[in-house]
């Protein structure tokens, strides 16, 4: 999604999972379209309205981070997603309301059970980056819960009224 797009649809905050996201699993940087993109989203948002919101938020991310987008912020410190504290860490370091941040995430039950108990917005990555070449066993088992996410998400019911306000 252009950071242009998100923007127009309210969100002033941007909140990244690392993993699918910006890289295959397992990368300590961002693909270089990645890196592209968030360039891009520095520039829309500003680097220091951009937060890295990863269950893994390793040293080598970080420094790499904190080498190239200086004004990114890793949230660290916090119980992983699907809990809502790294969230709540980012309303509470934006000083923004719930309803302008937008958490990019490829994983159902944990970044937007996450956003649903947050009150934040969500931008669901369904093409996620991943290499089945260089990491095969962590990109099967994250493929495999998508797909049973998926399934799971198909499987209840949705009624005429929430139909309409999707």
């Amino acid at each position: 999604m252009k950071p242009e797009a998100l923007k127009a649809s309210g969100a002033t905050v941007l909140a990244l999972d690392f993993d699918g996201v910006l890289a295959p699993h397992g990368r300590t940087e961002p693909l270089p379209e990645a890196t592209a993109w968030l360039v891009g989203c520095c520039a829309v948002f500003g680097e220091e309205r951009v937060f890295i919101l990863s269950n893994k938020p390793t040293r080598e991310r970080s420094a790499w981070f904190k080498a190239h987008f200086p004004g990114i912020r890793f949230i660290s410190g916090v119980r992983k997603k699907p809990y809502p504290d790294g969230l709540f860490k980012v309303i509470e370091l934006s000083a923004s309301p719930p309803a302008e941040i937008v958490l990019l995430d490829d994983r159902l039950l944990t970044g937007v059970l996450a956003t649903c108990l947050a009150g934040t917005s969500i931008a669901y990555i369904n093409k996620p980056y991943t290499d089945f070449g260089s990491n095969p066993l962590a990109e099967t088992f994250f493929a495999t819960l998508r797909i049973i996410e998926q399934t799971l998400i198909r499987m209840v019911p949705i009624t005429n009224n929430e139909r309409s306000n999707r």
